[in-house]
């Protein structure tokens, strides 16, 4: 077969994982090009979209101090703010643990260690090729008795989050020689006639298709379908071509299509995904690039949600915000209308993050007494008012009880505190767990959400080594790996938030050290 262009190894997908595995095959020596469906101005996928949290195990504040930044770019953090945190170590037990928990036990268990085991180092790895890391004091942290406790495990993010890590990736890449076409959807996979090996992919380029040989193979890094209403539905169900795409529109499943022609294994929970509660008046099926993740709505914890009949539907506080945010914009799509809204006192409202909840970012609804709110949520869709002050008043009251017959418990966002509604006096069906606070105080605050789906959780199953697998013969598919939101298996109903950055780094890097090699093998 004639190719117009020739190269060791070829990237299919422009976000974190595709240049993970770009920049670590060129750094070991490959010959390397990434082709990326979006035009330049609208790359990045999911990656550009999020605020490029990162989850990994540390020994420590003292681990990671080193290779900080401040926000304002300046490395290092001065002391004064350094003797202001506490901050617990993260270890490899405490990972698999939340991994276990989340999943139910169903994550693979040899990703599971993949990602655990190769977490420090991937971010290390980012760190050393020059990636901004700062703490983020805004997402993981609250200042409590003059500390800022980090909670959850996760503690780093880019400096500039997503826009910023895409920015990092695509200058790396090009100061290691990778060639990036961008406006270049791969449409198939080349393989050779006799071995079957992948020697190469066929692109949309300049309005023509155009073959690209890769020596040692292609690395598929183009993500899930979420951005496929049609593959929603059949997969996730009724509804779900309803939700609001978060990131990428061009997630579409190219990546499980072109490997399924070859007979590639799926993998993984194809009915799951990664959803949040998500702005309602957001765009409906991609991200804004302005906003990017600002659309999210996090605060739940810190009140109550109801749906347009008044009622409550989830436990607010059954875990730390992200062990369930990436649920509860599937509880949300299953509500009447696919809305709800989160509601808080003062008490509440003044815990909210800016970057989320700003009256430039979101639609603020606002009002001194609880009747006045309930009025203006009528009119965004509220269909009882007299079930939402009976909801409000039983949440209220089993509150107060509980802390009536537990005076020793103490709010504390910054741990499950255990202050619960489900008292002996009094309980409620749907009971909240931690953080439950009575919503008495004015001026109370309400924010409409919607479901906005991130990423799906069904993809091809791999070798530890990142390669496909064939569905016929259990065994590897020469010359093809798979790394980001297209690898299946790892993530099951749910995710310990920032895992699939670095689940992406991790993988994608070990997809671009196998193919380098085998290029290497190969000359």
């Amino acid at each position: 077969m004639t190719f117009d262009e020739s190269y060791d190894v070829v990237v299919v997908g422009g976000g974190n994982a595709g240049f993970s595995a770009a920049t670590t095959a060129a750094q070991s020596g490959a010959r390397v090009c990434l082709v990326e469906k979006a035009p330049f101005e609208d790359a990045g996928g999911n990656t550009f979209y999020t605020a490029a949290a990162f989850r990994c195990c540390f020994d420590g504040l003292q681990d990671l101090l080193p290779n900080l930044f401040q926000v304002d770019g300046t490395k290092g953090l001065p002391q004064d703010l350094v003797d202001k945190i506490e901050m617990t170590p993260y270890t490899k037990a405490d990972f698999h643990g939340d991994i276990s928990r989340v999943t139910k036990g169903r994550a693979d268990p040899v990703l599971a260690n993949i990602l655990v085991d190769n977490s420090r180092e991937a971010v290390q790895w980012l760190m050393d090729n020059g990636a901004r890391f700062v703490l983020s004091f805004n997402r993981q942290a609250y200042f409590v008795d003059g500390k800022y406790r980090f909670w959850g495990g996760m503690v780093l993010n880019m400096a500039g989050q997503g826009k910023e890590l895409f920015e990092f990736h695509l200058k790396t890449a090009k100061k290691h020689g990778v060639t990036v076409y961008f406006s270049s959807p791969a449409v198939d996979l080349v393989t050779d006639p006799t071995t079957n090996e992948v020697i190469g992919v066929k692109v949309f380029k300049d309005r023509k298709i155009r073959s690209i040989h890769a020596r040692s193979g292609v690395i598929l890094a183009c993500g899930g379908f979420q951005a496929s209403p049609a593959l929603r539905a059949q997969y996730l169900g009724p509804g779900w071509d309803l939700a609001h795409v978060r990131g990428s529109k061009y997630n579409t499943g190219d990546g499980h299509a072109m490997a399924k022609k070859l007979g590639a294994r799926l993998e993984g929970n194809y009915s799951g995904c990664h959803s949040v509660a998500w702005d309602a008046n957001s765009p409906r099926a991609n991200g804004n690039r302005v906003l990017t993740n600002q659309y999210t709505k996090s605060g739940y914890p810190l009140g109550i949600m109801i749906n347009v009949d008044g009622r409550r539907f989830v436990d607010e506080g059954l875990d730390l915000r992200n062990f369930t945010y990436a649920v509860f914009g599937k509880e949300i799509l299953k509500q009447p209308q696919g809305i709800a809204f989160q509601i808080w006192d003062a008490n509440g409202s003044e815990l909210l993050r800016r970057e989320e909840y700003a009256d430039d970012v979101t639609t603020n609804l606002r009002a001194e007494t609880l009747d006045q709110l309930a009025d203006i949520l009528v009119t965004k869709g509220l269909k009882d008012k007299k079930r939402f002050h009976e909801t409000v008043t039983e949440f209220n009251e089993a509150c107060k009880s509980f802390q009536q017959e537990y005076p020793d418990k103490k709010f504390d966002p910054s741990v499950k505190d255990g202050m619960s509604t489900q008292g002996t006096e009094k309980s409620l069906d749907i009971g909240k767990t931690n953080w439950a606070m009575p919503i008495e105080r004015g001026p109370f605050q309400a924010v409409e959400v919607t479901c906005g789906i991130t990423f799906t959780f069904g993809g091809l199953a791999v070798t530890p080594a990142a390669e496909v697998v064939s569905g016929f013969t259990g065994d590897k598919i020469d010359g093809l790996w798979c790394a980001g939101e297209l690898l299946g298996g790892l993530f099951w109903d749910n995710y310990p938030g920032g895992s699939g950055l670095t689940m992406g780094t991790v993988m994608g890097r070990i997809a671009g050290s196998e193919a380098a090699k085998r290029a290497t093998l190969s000359k």
